[in-house]
């Protein structure tokens, strides 16, 4: 057999950035059996790389290194390449990162590992200059000395001894369940217990939380960078809800308020960018992630609901206009990202000088809207430049990242002029920097659709349908509809789909005798699905499913939702070990096999998990899906009374089981308008929307689509009363009468 690692095999691959790479004199593999039986019979060792598209440090290391010839030469002769874009192995790259973070005490990407042949991981890090600066040591003198000392017996077989120690506290951190479930509060302890032992470890997180908030600039911690961590911001608007302590809504708004009017959020286009890197939210990694623009337009529209402020929803309509528009798959899925570069400099696309912006408004900003606004061309330009402070430079090149530098009242005296003539000027200014800035030249796209990171902006536009917009829904089910078409085989999720004709400049492996293609053809098969679905593949998109369920009244969305379920409980839930698993049972075996109980930059797989089961429990309560939940929340009750802000997901799903759900049955062929301006207003955290048909005739239609024998008790004896739409109502373990009135089931409280 002709060795595969002669030669650079990313041209054969559908991922963009893979295809970055491929053009690279360092022979990069993908990581497959090929690979990895290459290492073997060389007897050299891998160096991983791990990234993803939209990375600054990525194309910074590649050009560094790379692309250097000199650098190509050990890597090719010393070791076995092999690029990971972490959105398509989400496992490998956990694996790794948390071998590098228990290490140094950090992570991040580039991820650079170097691995014996069994994968085993002796030295780790993060990007690294081709020579030695800024105490950081050279990438070239790490593998010279990496590969003498792997040529060396001796010291071999110490970094092979490391290799294995650093495996083994792996596998211990990402497989072990620190409760025992003999001693859970769902076996030894009463209800009561149980549901004091939630309350108190969320009051914890709550005050946690608070505790760690910049009260200065919003956000949480004291210094740079600044995430935009949405799961602690749903945790403290689910707080003000439930008590009369103003502290954690005041800390909830200081973080949302500095999100919006920093430069975390884009005020020409909408959308969030990734982070920001300093503590005012002033400059920021200028990437745009589809997961970032799932997760926050949900929580503005939470505090939208909680606090009547416009300003919320808005920030939540301009960010899914943003998806619908610059993330959207013309057959209704969502792209992955969009880079932080343009031009070969960082945020070239977004940021903006005086000279820039006043010729964008010369040439934009039509003379009829200002003559009629009554100000001269002049005035206009300086209120758009002193609103986002063109005239404060904050970035390189003298160049400045839009915020909200100056108020709306404070302009109308600056300029003489009333409140609503600065607005107008600024929405029609806004709309003119929009057209200038589509003619320069546009970051890069990554076109992978991404079933987890679908799920969440399904979640995103089934919450704007229900707040904003009926027609948003739409768009939930188009991107629904896609997954089932291009990611769902009826059995199994696939992670990833590419379009095979969008594959530009890809050939395969046709002269050698390693050019099979994994789905056993002969010849490769670029682009379309790829990759095993992961936990949080199935959880987000059957979340997404099940609430796109919940504002249209469509069964089949809750068909799917319970099918991704179903798989949850086969394929990741281990009955013995008490868990859900991020990887399936049958998948690739690696060092470890993740879980993922703690939230990052994504909700945690597992949280999100044991919330859904625990919801679609009372659609079918003889799947075995409240068992499964109850198993993963004991497994992991330790985890969550100990450091409860970190397992914000697994916490809030503890509280659900102990204090049960927020059930809205809704029984009508149609909802009234009275009933969707509530749902529209209130705050109603965790609610399961539970349509149904208002006749029993019309049920069990539904329940015939759904091979179901018998109506669940979610739906039974629920059906509209005296022909007019019916609401039934539950919260925790009691119910309220039929009610025509839905705010009237929502408020009602038993008799005394």
């Amino acid at each position: 057999m002709t060795d595969p690692t002669r030669r650079n095999r990313l041209d054969a691959e559908a991922s963009p950035y893979l295809r970055q790479h491929a053009d690279n004199p360092v022979n990069w593999q993908p990581w497959d059996e090929t690979a990895l039986a290459a290492a073997r019979e060389r007897d050299v060792p891998i160096f991983l790389s791990v990234g993803y598209a939209a990375c600054h440090w990525c194309h910074v290391m590649e050009s560094d290194s790379f692309e250097d010839e000199t650098v190509a030469q050990l890597l090719n002769e010393e070791f076995v390449p092999i690029k990971v874009d972490r959105e398509e192995r989400p496992d490998l790259d956990r694996i790794y990162q948390t071998v590098c973070h228990k290490v140094s005490g950090g992570g991040g990407w580039p991820l650079s590992v170097w691995l014996t042949p069994e994968g085993d991981p002796f030295y780790v890090g993060t990007y690294f200059p081709k020579r030695a600066k800024r105490n950081r040591p050279g990438f070239l003198d790490i593998c010279r000395n990496v590969a003498s000392s792997w040529n060396d017996p001796e010291e071999r077989r110490e970094m092979e001894q490391r290799g294995e120690q650093w495996a083994a506290t792996a596998r211990e951190e990402l497989e072990a369940t620190p409760s025992d479930p003999a001693t859970s509060s769902g076996e030894g302890g009463s209800e009561e217990s149980a549901a004091e032992a939630v309350s108190a470890s969320l009051d914890d997180a709550v005050t946690t939380a608070i505790r760690s908030a910049d009260r200065k600039h919003g956000g949480f911690g004291r210094g740079g960078p600044k995430f935009p961590q949405p799961g602690r911001v749903d945790l403290l608007l689910r707080a003000a809800d439930r008590s009369e302590d103003s502290e954690p809504l005041a800390v909830a708004r200081e973080t949302l308020d500095a999100m919006a009017d920093g430069g975390l959020y884009d005020h020409v286009g909408g959308g969030f960018h990734r982070y920001c890197t300093d503590r005012e939210w002033v400059v920021p990694h200028f990437e745009k992630m589809l997961y970032d623009n799932g997760s926050l337009p949900r929580v503005f529209l939470d505090a939208y609901r909680l606090t009547g402020q416009p300003r919320y929803a808005v920030v939540a309509q301009e960010s899914l206009a943003f998806l619908d528009r610059e993330l959207s798959h013309p057959d209704g899925g969502f792209y992955a990202t969009l880079d932080a570069d343009s031009g070969g400099e960082e945020g070239a696309f977004y940021v903006w000088n005086e000279s820039s912006l006043a010729d964008a408004l010369e040439a934009e900003l039509d003379e009829e809207t200002v003559s009629r606004l009554d100000v001269d061309h002049e005035t206009a330009v300086a209120v758009v430049r002193d609103r986002f402070g063109v005239d404060q430079p904050n970035f390189e090149r003298g160049e400045t990242v839009l915020t909200l530098a100056t108020s709306v009242a404070d302009l109308a005296e600056e300029y003489d002029v009333e409140s609503s003539v600065v607005r107008s000027l600024l929405q029609h200014g806004r709309a003119a920097l929009y057209r200038a800035r589509e003619r320069r030249e546009r970051p890069p796209r990554d076109e992978k659709v991404i079933a987890a990171w679908n799920g969440l902006a399904v979640s995103a536009f089934a919450a704007g349908a229900r707040t904003l917009d009926t027609a948003l829904a739409d768009r939930a089910s188009e991107a629904i509809d896609f997954a089932r078409s291009h990611l769902w085989d009826g059995d199994r999720l696939a992670r990833r789909y590419v379009d095979p004709d969008d594959v530009t400049g890809v050939t395969g492996n046709e002269d050698s005798d390693d050019a099979a293609s994994p789905n056993g053809t002969d010849t490769p098969t670029v682009g379309g699905q790829k990759g095993t679905g992961y936990l949080a593949d199935y959880a987000f998109l059957a979340r997404g499913a099940f609430e796109t369920y919940g504002v249209t009244g469509e069964v089949e969305y809750l068909g799917f939702a319970l099918e991704l379920a179903s798989v949850i409980v086969d394929a990741f839930y281990d009955p013995q070990a008490g868990t859900i698993y991020a990887t399936p049972a049958d998948g690739e075996e690696l060092i470890a096999r993740p879980q993922e109980p703690t939230d990052r930059s994504t909700p945690s797989s597992l949280g999100v998990a044991a919330s859904l089961l625990l919801d679609l429990d009372a659609f079918a309560p003889d799947a075995g899906f409240g068992e499964a939940a109850a198993d993963a929340l004991d497994a992991h009750r330790d985890r969550i009374a100990g450091r409860p802000l970190e397992h914000v997901s697994l916490a809030l799903a503890a509280a659900k089981r102990a204090r049960g759900s927020l059930e809205l049955t809704l029984a009508a062929d149609e909802w009234p308008d009275e009933w969707r301006e509530t749902l529209a207003e209130q705050f109603l955290a965790d609610a399961v929307l539970a349509p149904r048909p208002p006749t029993e005739e019309g049920l069990q239609e539904w329940l015939d689509t759904l091979g179901m024998t018998e109506a669940p008790p979610v739906w039974a004896n629920r059906e509209a009363r005296d022909g007019e739409p019916t609401a039934y109502v539950c919260r925790g373990f009691s119910c309220s009468p039929p009610q025509s009135e839905l705010f009237e089931a929502l408020t009602w409280t038993p008799a005394e």
